[in-house]
């Protein structure tokens, strides 16, 4: 037979303060539990996954933020596909295999194949950099001597071809006369080694790394193009998934303008970026950063201005007169059945996400 001790009434006390310790501690965590619920579930949403598409060009802005995370800090998570050009992008548009693209005038040669795309802002303006390289072997010295090189390099359907067209109108003949083959900047080295061709419109840094390899940068766009050179980059996407992915536009234009402020404290973020994706050297990378950063890189509040060379709201001047200029020498050079109206250039462009940066403080 078992034999009970009666209770005290200090052990009956001191088992009640044990249970309300105990439970008071559930129920804290309980609660604990249930606050950090909400966090717990946001930090599981996943990144928007799209396919971003670009040429290998000078585009350090758009490096500095893919190495700095700044795609994933605003919720997206790009895959990233490079080409040596820009024209090779308008098959992954028309498949719709590529969502975003960054390019220089390849945007208008993809709206010259009627592409639905919407371009939201510039990159940069690449003009500053591009420019006409001979050979070192090819006795050429001017831009009039064009006409009698055995090839030149301009691939189609980018700002080089654009160049290609303004340097034949400048110096009086045909886009035909001059004999240009479609091949990309990052091969002129090799062509310009085996006599295939012994000149090139190439875009920087290839221009810039040519020149450091012994060949002659012969002129700049702005020696022969219009308003100092057309060759626009812009950042956009094709227009169904802008439409379904709304804020989108809004993001990137967040992630440029946080990417720049970075390379405007350290500006040896760009040239590092430029030496890394590139593969040039820091010599050939501060040249190129030195000609296109800065004064010509246009501000979210000058493509808002009308007045600005860089506007994207006015349709008789800045981007939209850049394009159509820029669609008639693809249409001179006969890679697009026509010029792009007016109308189709504004209706491509949608400043709308710089417009509600800038109007929320941003610049």
């Amino acid at each position: 037979m078992t034999n009970w001790i009666k209770p005290t009434d200090k052990l009956r006390r001191q088992v009640m303060t044990n249970w309300i310790k105990r439970s008071l501690r559930a129920l804290m965590l309980a609660a604990g539990m249930v606050l950090l619920l909400p966090t717990a579930v946001q930090a599981q949403e996943p990144l928007l996954k799209f396919n971003y598409g670009l040429p290998t060009a000078d585009y350090y802005v758009l490096y500095v933020a893919k190495d700095q995370g700044l795609f994933q800090k605003y919720g997206l998570d790009p895959q990233w596909y490079f080409f040596q050009s820009g024209a090779p992008l308008l098959a992954g548009l028309k498949s719709e295999s590529l969502d975003v693209i960054s390019t220089g005038l390849a945007s208008a040669f993809a709206l010259g194949q009627k592409i639905p795309l919407k371009l939201i802002f510039w990159e940069m303006d690449d003009s500053a950099g591009e420019g006409v390289v001979v050979s070192s072997k090819s006795g050429l010295n001017t831009i009039q001597d064009l006409v009698k090189a055995k090839a030149v390099g301009a691939p189609s359907g980018t700002c080089a071809q654009v160049a290609l067209a303004l340097i034949a109108r400048k110096i009086g003949v045909k886009y035909t006369d001059i004999k240009s083959v479609n091949i990309p900047p990052p091969l002129y080295a090799n062509a310009f080694a085996s006599d295939s061709i012994d000149a090139g419109v190439a875009w920087a840094p290839f221009l810039q790394t040519l020149a450091e390899q012994g060949h002659k940068i012969i002129a700049y766009d702005a020696d022969y193009g219009i308003d100092g050179g057309i060759c626009p980059v812009l950042t956009g996407g094709r227009t169904k998934f802008m439409q379904a992915n709304p804020d989108v536009g809004r993001k990137l234009v967040q992630i440029n303008a946080e990417a720049a402020a970075m390379i405007a404290k350290n500006p040896q973020l760009a040239m590092d970026a430029l030496v890394k994706y590139l593969s040039v050297s820091p010599t050939v990378a501060k040249a190129t950063y030195d000609r296109l950063c800065c004064t010509r890189r246009p501000t979210f509040a000058q493509q808002l201005d009308p007045a600005s060379p860089y506007s994207m709201v006015n349709p008789n001047g800045g981007l939209a007169r850049k394009l159509q200029i820029a669609t008639q020498m693809f249409f001179e050079a006969g890679s697009i059945p026509a010029a792009l109206t007016t109308d189709e250039i504004m209706n491509a462009l949608d400043p709308s996400y710089i417009r509600r940066y800038v109007e929320s403080g941003g610049k």
